[in-house]
């Protein structure tokens, strides 16, 4: 029997996890900075930066660690499209998808963890 990893053992591995991890970051700020000008914001940059989930203002969490079904559901749905294209495709074909399709899982995931949050912040 083989356990699961929880992180990669080589180095390419690591880029990849890292990589995701700043790709989904610059997303949340790039989210963040973008409303911050829409809003009129005299310093959108410093806005976006102190974009942060408030404490008081996030209620009880609603499934397992995501607040939202729609946080569930983009998390698993992205994890089965990424699955399914690394099994059913080969090659280079698996390699192009898997560069194109994971950012925009990944960017698609920073975008409903800010909504989830300005919502949370406007109590509604």
């Amino acid at each position: 029997m083989t356990l699961a990893r929880a992180f990669p053992d080589d180095a390419t591995g690591w880029w990849i996890f890292l990589g995701s991890f700043a790709l989904y970051v610059l997303g949340r700020w790039f989210f963040a900075w973008r409303q911050a000008r829409r809003d009129g914001d005299s310093h959108p940059v410093r806005a976006a930066f102190a974009e942060e989930d408030d404490a008081d203002a996030i209620h009880a969490v609603t499934v397992g660690g995501f607040r939202s079904y729609r946080q569930l559901f983009g998390f698993a749905g992205s994890a089965v499209i990424t699955v399914l294209v690394a099994v059913l495709t080969d090659g280079g074909l698996r390699t192009a998808l898997l560069w194109t399709v994971v950012p925009l899982l990944v960017t698609a995931l920073s975008y409903v963890d800010f909504r989830q949050a300005r919502q949370a912040r406007s109590g509604g």
